[in-house]
């Protein structure tokens, strides 16, 4: 795993570089970078970095400007003395934040979690390609029930998906509810995963109607949809909150 890390505090930069090498030998750390300027001039025309630790605060500026003025899609891990950068860091490329001074569990916990967002993104992509290489034309309709009634539904009308009772029930933009024979799992094999995110094992929502998110018992998310007076409290949990934050970061 190759690694680069921005921090312009000479005990931080030790600290840091030697806790990673404790907790994870293989770790190489190509670069220690000091300042906004130096990490921009680095990260332009590196090699491949697979994980960036990253200050906050730095001589010159704020670490955000960096992945700003860059095309780097590195995942990253914040570090700084203060929580107040949180949400900022979550939109540009941070996949966690740890306070200062980092210890061997913080490390280790935001390297297990970058790991599992990596093993998430490999089997995505991989199942994307696959049925690719069957449907290259993306669905664009569903075959959904009310009454005695088919209706073939569009997409784009689809607000979301939810399992109640082992009944998956859909609601379209006009807050109109339907049932759908297939389950979630499969649903989300057919659907365009760049349009429609699981959001737990109950919902999978379109975001076109999530008109944004809010802090949920402070490590969590709570989705907020455009459609009002839905009865629906659709929680996204820690672990896949980052997942969350990039896809909607990248739509």
């Amino acid at each position: 795993m190759n690694a680069v890390i921005i921090e312009d505090e000479k005990a931080s930069q030790e600290n840091l570089l030697q806790t990673l090498l404790q907790v994870n030998p293989d770790i190489k750390v190509k670069a220690i970078l000091p300042s906004v300027r130096e990490s921009i001039r680095y990260l332009s025309s590196c090699e491949k970095i697979d994980i960036i630790f990253s200050d906050v605060q730095l001589t010159d500026g704020l670490s955000f400007e960096i992945f700003n003025e860059t095309q780097v899609q590195t995942p990253v891990i914040f570090i700084t003395g203060y929580d107040e950068f949180m949400l900022n860091a979550f939109e540009h490329n941070g996949i966690d934040y740890l306070l200062k001074p980092v210890n061997e569990t913080d490390v280790n916990k935001a390297l297990h979690k970058y790991q599992m967002l990596q093993k998430h993104f490999e089997a995505k992509n991989g199942l994307q390609k696959l049925m690719q290489s069957f449907n290259c034309k993306k669905k664009r309709r569903l075959l959904v029930h009310k009454g005695l009634e088919t209706i073939s539904l569009r997409l784009e009308e689809v607000v979301l998906f939810y399992t109640e009772n082992k009944v998956v029930h859909v609601i379209d933009s006009s807050g109109k509810k339907y049932l759908c024979d297939k389950n979630l799992t499969d649903l989300e094999t057919e659907l365009d995963m760049d349009s429609f995110f699981r959001a737990n094992r109950q919902f999978i929502v379109n975001i076109e109607y999530v008109k944004g998110y809010k802090t949920y018992e402070k490590v969590k998310l709570q989705i907020d949809l455009t459609l009002q007076n839905l009865p629906y409290c659709i929680i996204i949990s820690q672990e896949t909150a980052p997942i969350f934050r990039k896809w909607m970061y990248e739509a």
